[in-house]
């Protein structure tokens, strides 16, 4: 659709995706010892230092994900994907590690990629997905 009185936008990327979680330093620890994901940024902010912002990410990755405490209601809910280039190694591997919420095998439907979900401890949803192929 266009319109010749739209101003293009001047945001590029997805950058930052956002869960709310109970405890950030749980979750801190889920993403980087179980799913070995590395810190990005941890930083305290608010006039008495009261609030933080942390976020991890796959290493290599651009995006980031931001693990904030609910600004009201629960946490959880959210979801996001992830790309591996072996969605069975990647299942095994989490499998091996134990203490992680995670679907008993991938599955692959038509017309989607080979995936698997897995929950974190918040109850977000992260589905692993097949990276497309290099084109």
């Amino acid at each position: 659709m266009s319109d010749s009185n739209t101003t293009r936008t001047t945001r590029s990327d997805i950058g930052v995706a956002m869960f709310t979680v109970a405890d950030q330093d749980a979750a801190l620890a889920f993403y980087t010892e179980k799913l070995g994901f590395e810190v990005r940024a941890d930083m305290r902010f608010g006039e008495q230092g009261e609030m933080r912002w942390l976020e991890v990410a796959p290493p290599g990755s651009h995006a980031r994900l931001a693990l904030n405490p609910p600004m009201g209601g629960q946490p959880g809910g959210g979801g996001i994907g992830i790309e591996t280039a072996d969605v069975v190694a990647e299942h095994r591997r989490l499998s091996s590690i134990g203490g992680i919420d995670i679907d008993p095998e991938p599955m692959r439907t038509p017309g989607a990629p080979l995936l698997f979900m897995m929950r974190d401890p918040d109850g977000n949803n992260i589905a692993v997905v097949e990276a497309p192929p290099a084109s």
